[in-house]
């Protein structure tokens, strides 16, 4: 399922200083609000009529979720984990997330941009559930501004705001989803994702944990460091543990946190470095 794009409107018409002419833009924005939002009503209509002329069959989203799960890559990309504030943060990728609602189907989900002014952007995150005609938005303003080396930098490129409010929408979007899918649903599918990754497609436990190492090793990240942060050797994590490092990798290598952060001043965290990681693993940035 795609998601919906990200839509562009003018605050408030130009005032060009005549009035005639500003009265005739009026007159131009008012129509074309009033047939944006008759063909806004016409493809909502729309989709709630296919909804219920097909509606999903549980059973099989639900199949689908867990054999879903159980490939190796889907797994590995399942979870993220970032340091916030002394305390570790946690959960599922927006990516995961929009697998699970395309396996449940009849789900419309993205993100809008309902306006852009003095250095900030309007946006919406929203999730619908077509079949019971449910919905879960959430507004938020999103500055025009990135941290760089805690620095606040102001963004002028549209492009950069583009990333910018992609980047910020993304994670709303996947707490809308996650709102509108079943409970059991979600929990069901991490659970069978740890399984997975417990499992590794019958890769004994040990070799997971030594290509685990390696791909850290690639970020600059030393056994050491890592045994560190375990608070016993590497030979002796748990499933479970694998599971968080693998949380952590993907938090690093998606630039959601540095490695820095995560074991110490020592561990390099440069775009040099994310690079190689990105190498390590199966060739594709995978553990």
């Amino acid at each position: 399922m795609e998601n919906a794009p990200v839509t562009y409107q003018n605050n408030a018409p130009q005032n060009f200083g005549a009035n005639g002419i500003s009265a005739g833009l009026d007159n131009i924005n008012q129509g074309t609000v009033a047939i944006e939002s008759s063909r806004a009503i016409a493809e909502a209509q729309g989709k709630l009529v296919i909804a219920k002329r097909f509606p999903r069959d549980e059973v099989k989203a639900y199949a689908d979720v867990i054999k879903l799960c159980q490939r190796k890559g889907i797994a590995e990309k399942a979870f993220f984990s970032y340091s916030r504030g002394g305390s570790t943060v946690s959960g599922v990728t927006i990516r995961f997330a929009e697998e699970l609602a395309r396996c449940w189907g009849n789900i419309d989900y993205g993100i809008k941009e309902l306006s852009q002014d003095n250095g900030k952007s309007e946006m919406q995150a929203y999730a619908w559930d077509m079949q019971t005609n449910t919905i879960s938005t959430q507004n938020f303003t999103n500055p025009h501004i990135r941290e760089v080396n805690k620095t606040a930098k102001v963004l002028t490129s549209q492009r950069d705001i583009y990333e910018n409010n992609a980047n910020m929408g993304a994670r709303r979007l996947r707490s809308r989803i996650l709102a509108i899918l079943p409970n059991d649903l979600v929990e069901a599918a991490v659970e069978e994702c740890r399984k997975t990754l417990a499992g590794g497609n019958g890769k004994p436990l040990s070799d997971r944990v030594r290509d685990m190492v390696v791909a850290f090793e690639k970020m600059g990240v030393t056994k050491e460091q890592i045994e560190g942060r375990l608070k016993h050797s590497v030979d002796s994590m748990t499933p479970d543990e694998l599971v968080d490092f693998i949380g952590i990798f993907n938090s690093v290598k998606a630039k959601e946190s540095t490695a820095a952060e995560w074991f110490g001043g020592e561990a390099e965290s440069s775009a040099a470095d994310l690079t190689a990681a990105l190498k390590g693993g199966d060739g594709n940035g995978n553990l």
